[in-house]
């Protein structure tokens, strides 16, 4: 298969960008950035480049020969945009939208679609291999077109990461306890308004890891504030993760990007993620330019239509979450009548609130899971079965947590089946 891809010019000119890539984009990072960043390209080129290039290998060997050569070309296309993209972060910042249409968004939708394949691969390996032993080489044939799964899951999810759909969340606080740390079924309205409730509702909107870069420009990210400002909420929650590198790269991006909450002084309060500790000075910036305070292990009191309700900002922390969250809540009782609400950026740390001293944590960090079924209307997540709650509502003893499934995300290239949130939450007491 190798041989044959090689066999043509431009086949090997895929190979060429392959090799290229993983040489030379370290040496040079390594170079002007530093080893860091060098380790890292090194591993997302490796992580996605061998799966690409045995793909790029085999398709060439079945398609008609009048289409190899756009194949070819469509693959060295894609080997050069992933390259080019991943050197563009050696000088990280926010760029134009020609180089994200051309060169970003294609070039991490085929970084994934690279790590797909290498997976999916490996996953058809026994099924090739017992047909193929039971002499069904027919049957092989007919199935070659299971290779290309991996760039239409790729293609779709690029709709998915550009997507938020808009919804409205009615979370009510009951006093049911729970034993251990379970999934609430929560009320979820997408296509039309929601209608009325007979009380007056506390009006929320939760902005979480905006992660403003190549999937959400400045230009988008304040688009999509203005729209969430205009529900005229109670209060603008927001829970972390701002920048990526493009963003921490561009000074003032950010003040620009959430300029819309301007329009709600004393109603919008931030905490500070993981990614944030990155570049806090920036972030600190943005957030006080448009009238948002920060909470860093701070309370804040707002009075609301719906009444009073004591804020609680934890900062992020990597160790001791256990001692930090317990110090926290202590140095900030219970205020009485007041809903108790803390703004914890990693949901991991819910299973450490003491009992029952908190009615409604708020939390993002997971992306809702970013990889899963919720696309079409499963809650399942690659996160399902691990220590963290993924996305949408849950309860342990009388607390409850709610976990946005973010404004944006950051890390892995696309969003596969789980789209982000626009939403506004309407939170009232059973």
């Amino acid at each position: 298969m190798v041989a044959q891809a090689l066999a043509d010019p431009i086949g090997g000119l895929v190979w060429g960008l392959a090799a290229t890539s993983v040489i030379g984009l370290p040496m040079y990072a390594a170079r002007v950035r530093g080893r860091a960043y060098a380790i890292f390209g090194l591993v997302i080129l490796l992580l996605s480049f061998p799966g690409a290039l045995v793909m790029h290998a085999r398709i060439v060997t079945w398609l008609p020969p009048a289409l190899v050569p756009a194949a070819h070309a469509a693959f060295a296309c894609s080997f050069l945009a992933a390259g080019v993209h991943l050197v563009s972060l050696v000088r990280a910042r926010l760029r134009g939208p020609l180089f994200r249409g051309f060169v970003s968004i294609p070039g991490m939708a085929f970084i994934a679609a690279g790590a797909l394949s290498g997976l999916w691969l490996l996953a058809l390996l026994p099924l090739r291999g017992a047909l193929h032993a039971a002499g069904f080489d027919a049957t092989l044939a007919a199935l070659r077109w299971l290779d290309l799964a991996p760039f239409a899951v790729a293609a779709a999810s690029v709709v998915t990461s550009m997507r938020l759909p808009r919804e409205t969340v009615r979370i009510r606080l009951d006093d049911v306890a729970h034993g251990e740390l379970v999934r609430v079924p929560v009320e979820r309205h997408r296509k039309a308004s929601a209608a009325p409730t007979p009380e007056r509702p506390l009006r929320v909107v939760q902005i979480s890891d905006p992660h403003l870069g190549p999937w959400q420009p400045e230009r988008t990210l304040h688009s999509r504030v203005a729209e969430l400002a205009a529900h005229d909420p109670d209060l603008v929650l927001l829970t972390g993760d701002f920048l990526t590198m493009e963003g921490m790269g561009t000074p003032g991006s950010l003040a620009r990007a959430l300029a819309p909450l301007r329009a709600l002084p004393g109603r919008c309060f931030a905490i500070f993620g993981n990614h944030d500790h990155e570049s806090p000075e920036e972030v600190r910036s943005a957030l006080a330019a448009n009238g948002v305070r920060l909470l860093v292990d701070e309370e804040a009191l707002a009075d609301t239509p719906a009444g009073r309700v004591q804020l609680v900002g934890a900062d992020y922390v990597g160790r001791g979450r256990k001692e930090h969250l317990a110090a926290l809540l202590d140095g900030f009782p219970r205020r009485d009548g007041a809903l108790r609400v803390l703004m914890l950026h990693d949901p991991l740390g819910f299973a450490l609130v003491p009992r029952d001293d908190v009615d409604l944590v708020l939390s993002g960090h997971t992306h809702g899971g970013q990889l899963g079924l919720v696309s079409l209307g499963r809650s399942w997540t690659v996160l399902s079965r691990t220590r963290w709650p993924d996305h949408g509502l849950f309860g342990l003893g009388r607390t409850r947590l709610y976990v946005h499934r973010g404004t944006g995300f950051y890390g892995f290239p696309l969003r596969i089946g789980v789209p982000g949130e626009m939403s506004l939450l309407e939170i009232s007491r059973a």
